[in-house]
């Protein structure tokens, strides 16, 4: 690693070192109001450890993510299928985009209400409210990918005797990653912050109900262990489709 690659790396982590040596000097020397529980980063660290070491964590964690993989992987599977029939096709599009546009602005959580009273407090709720959030996002970030790919570009594929199902996967699908990838990965963030929420509110299990838990129980350093992992679960799933999308498109993009 050459010299300007350590000092950036350096930059990168000093602002953090810095922001965890305030939380503990903070919290040491008590200078938050005494009606405030804030626990050192220390302490916080120690109780992560514990509930490592006693499983109570490792259980919630894989209760969310299984949800989370089982309602991003089956939301974005259709908001893509979806979204290539009616990019490609202009009837599907007039005939499906009006519906989704009245159901599109309604929040995953507002479906909260009558999906509890359709399918009871159970693993296909939480499955079914992270399959809203990416459904939509995902769908229509593929129908605008399409919809951008210059119609030259396609003429001229068809001009040089190309089909049509080759035109779709040779020319306008790779044109159309670059959309897809953004839907994705915004919404592989966004499933995690929708489970804990609905976790929060009607399922017994998983990070989200660990937090509610440990809110009755004023046990700030729980809370603060759960807030923690949310961020590192959505940062690291931004990140993992923005390495697959540099993988795909980084030599022609």
């Amino acid at each position: 690693m050459n010299q300007p690659k350590k000092i950036t790396r350096l930059w990168e982590i000093l602002p953090v070192a810095i922001f965890l040596g305030l939380w503990e000097m903070i919290a040491r020397l008590n200078l938050v109001p005494g009606q405030l529980s804030f626990p050192p980063f220390s302490v916080v660290m120690e109780e992560f450890g514990y509930l490592i070491a006693n499983g109570i964590l490792v259980d919630s964690f894989f209760s969310s993510l299984f949800r989370v993989l089982i309602g991003f992987f089956t939301g974005s599977l259709a908001g893509i299928s979806m979204g290539i029939m009616m990019g490609w096709n202009e009837f599907a599009n007039r005939a499906l985009h009006p519906i989704f546009s009245l159901v599109y602005p309604i929040p995953a959580l507002g479906w909260l209400p009558i999906l509890m009273l359709w399918f009871g407090i159970g693993e296909l709720l939480p499955i079914t409210i992270v399959f809203l959030c990416c459904f939509f996002p995902v769908l229509y970030n593929t129908v605008t990918g399409i919809k951008s790919v210059p119609r030259e570009l396609i003429r001229a594929a068809e001009i040089l005797g190309a089909p049509r199902t080759r035109v779709l996967r040779t020319v306008i699908l790779p044109l159309a990653l670059p959309n897809i990838f953004t839907g994705l990965r915004l919404e592989a963030g966004m499933a995690w912050r929708v489970i804990i929420a609905a976790e929060m509110v009607a399922i017994p299990t998983g990070i989200g109900a660990l937090l509610m838990r440990a809110e009755s129980l004023i046990r700030v350093d729980i809370i603060i262990v759960c807030l923690i992992v949310l961020s590192v679960m959505c940062f690291s799933f931004e990140r993992f489709f923005m390495f697959i999308e540099y993988r795909l498109t980084s030599k022609w993009k």
